[in-house]
């Protein structure tokens, strides 16, 4: 065979490699997929014509969309609570580091089912609430009471119950998110006069989510299933307590169970490509600057310089008085 020559330089006739093992297991995989899909489509008891007689009602379509409600104002009240507790515990007041402490020990020491079962009982332990001057509110009149049971429908008990746990967990993500912005980016732009509230805006929370995203996108999706569990409360439009109660009603359990769990996948699913756009929205220029740093000469040795920003990486300024 004649050799290619290009400008006087041979060219190199490269072929590619032939992996067999990766033929090998694709075809393992694959047949394994095929007896899975066979024996899931050719089985009777699964009636997949009362799935897809299901899967668009309108009972499934109104508890699919109260779960999203419930999981997007759980996450925006759990996020909330997460910045302002990440930002007290690193705060140099010992008293708001305490109560973040409390907090996050409190929401991530019980299990969640066993909160929201203390909630629904939160009428019987508290029939009414008042809001006041504590100790005075009744003797000055400046005391607001109401019914319990009024205001705080399974709705709202269930909101509250699941944005508190989830604000615990994700306290400890936003933390670990501001820890991973160097201490020079806050120097420098309080060198230049910013202030604190800007610098936090604008500076430190950009480059921190890229480390915050994937682990909140996980947290997400895992509040989206976490939501069948209200029923312990019990609010009755979640979608896997409308599957499980019509599927009994019906005789038919397991298909109102298939079709609750491919809407799951459904919106799992949406989840996961939008988790993939934000994170390629906020790791913009890191991958570039990764991959240079690793191809330098200077990324094989470490002055001391570097030394000491390890050291001092951890130790993120407050932010509070």
């Amino acid at each position: 065979m004649p050799e290619k020559t290009k400008d006087g330089v041979e060219l190199i006739q490269s072929r590619p490699v032939f992996h067999l093992g990766r033929w090998i297991s694709a075809f393992i995989v694959g047949l394994l997929a095929l007896g899975l899909a066979y024996i899931l489509v050719t089985n009777p008891k699964f009636r997949w014509d009362v799935v897809w007689e299901w899967l668009f009602s309108k009972m499934i379509i109104t508890g699919l969309m109260m779960t999203i409600v419930l999981t997007v104002l759980s996450m925006a009240l759990g996020t909330v609570l997460a910045i302002t507790m990440a930002i007290m515990r690193q705060s140099i007041n010992p008293v708001l580091r305490g109560v973040a402490s409390a907090y996050i020990w409190f929401f991530r020491g019980t299990p969640i089912y066993t909160q929201l079962i203390f909630w629904s009982l939160l009428p019987t332990l508290y029939p009414k609430l008042s809001f006041g001057v504590p100790f005075l509110g009744s003797l000055w009149g400046w005391e607001l009471t109401f019914d319990t049971a009024t205001y705080f429908t399974p709705f709202w008990m269930a909101f509250i119950g699941l944005g508190l746990n989830e604000g615990a967990y994700l306290a400890e993500i936003m933390r670990a998110g501001l820890l991973s912005v160097s201490k020079g980016q806050w120097e420098a732009a309080t060198a230049l006069g910013m202030p604190r509230g800007t610098i936090f805006r604008r500076i430190i929370l950009p480059q921190a989510m890229r480390v915050i995203v994937p682990p909140i996108g996980n947290e997400t999706i895992s509040m989206l299933k976490t939501t069948s569990l209200v029923s312990a409360i019990p609010f009755t439009l979640e979608l896997t307590f409308i599957a499980r109660q019509r599927g009994q009603a019906t005789f038919a359990p397991v298909p109102l169970l298939i079709a609750a769990a491919i809407w799951y996948l459904v919106i799992t699913s949406l989840l996961m490509c939008i988790q993939s756009f934000i994170e390629k929205y906020y790791g913009k220029g890191f991958e570039r600057r990764d991959n240079a740093g690793a191809h330098s000469p200077a990324a094989s040795s470490t002055s001391d310089e570097d030394e000491e920003a390890k050291a001092t990486k951890l130790n993120f300024l407050d932010v509070t008085p």
